[in-house]
């Protein structure tokens, strides 16, 4: 890459009254070191692949405007879905009445009211990045991931460092066995390998529905996994994430005043904001939402099934 590189494409773009970029791109990084995306001086640095290649999008507010430039072959194409991606096509219709019905859920949706939920159009880099997040530490994950990404090593363009993720066929073909010195062991190597061989039906999928189903098709992915990847691919603001160590526990304390909660309890206390339950938590974790913890300090895990 060269500094000072000029940007393929450029948009302006007209965000609601209080956007706040910074909370709504958030998943698009693992960490504030994730070597594909950053967040550098208010500007979110984001690498991907696209249907037309490798590219780079640059997010920043100027003016009460948000910008963006698209670097690459791919240029493009970021710039052209760049409001999907800082979540400007987020659809909240009927959040306000729900939310409503709570006074919790109430008082965070008016307080986080310029957060919104991204949404890349791009699955098998998510998939990734979930797979990794199975059953084990956020530090393990991160590790795994970014050692991944290095592992292939294919420089992003534009200004700045980045890495782009890595091409789902060379990840296909590379036997599991080279996964291990990255903390990832062979159940977790073989689900990305298939889930990698069949990326190109993943990314065809219409819907959020329909990804799902053929994600959960895939041995190793279950409905966790699958919620991860929709509801920041698709944006999908019903996505719950069944399955996890810490969400059932975290809705539990916030809406009904439970220290812990299974499953079930989780998918009960949030069916009344069905088509919004992924918001509900995320606007939880927004927050900083967490139910308290007994007995010893202990790792925290995800423990999702998968």
């Amino acid at each position: 890459m060269t500094t000072g590189t000029a940007p393929t494409a450029s948009r302006t773009l007209c965000p609601p009254p209080g956007y706040r970029l910074a909370a709504s791109i958030r998943p698009l990084t693992f960490s504030p070191y994730d070597p594909c995306a950053r967040i550098v001086d208010g500007t979110l640095w984001w690498a991907t692949r696209t249907p037309v290649g490798p590219a780079t999008l640059a997010l920043h507010e100027i003016g009460g405007e948000l910008r963006a430039d698209g670097y690459g072959p791919g240029g493009d194409w970021v710039v052209a879905h760049a409001d999907a991606i800082a979540g400007l096509r987020d659809d909240l219709t009927g959040f306000a009445d729900l939310a409503r019905s709570h006074p919790v859920v109430a008082r965070l949706a008016a307080r986080h009211a310029g957060v919104r939920m991204p949404a890349t159009g791009l699955v098998f880099p998510r998939v990734l990045r979930a797979v990794f997040e199975q059953k084990v530490t956020g530090k393990e994950a991160y590790r795994a991931y970014a050692a991944t990404v290095r592992h292939f090593a294919e420089p992003a363009p534009g200004p700045v460092s980045l890495l782009l993720p890595p091409e789902p066929a060379a990840v296909a073909a590379t036997p599991y066995w080279v996964f291990h010195p990255f903390g990832v062991e062979q159940r977790r190597a073989e689900t990305l390998r298939r889930a990698a061989a069949v990326a190109d039906r993943l990314e065809r999928c219409a819907d959020a529905a329909e990804a799902t189903r053929r994600l959960t098709a895939v041995a190793g992915i279950g409905a966790w996994t699958a919620a991860e990847v929709v509801r920041v691919a698709y944006g999908d603001a019903d996505a719950v994430s069944v399955g996890d160590f810490h969400v059932p526990n975290t809705v539990a304390w916030a809406l009904a005043g439970e220290p812990r909660g299974d499953d079930a309890r989780l998918l009960e206390l949030l069916e009344p904001f069905r088509g919004h339950r992924g918001r509900v938590c995320r606007l939880l974790e927004v927050a900083g939402v967490q139910a308290p913890k007994f007995g010893p300090r202990a790792p925290i895990r995800s423990f999702a099934r998968f």
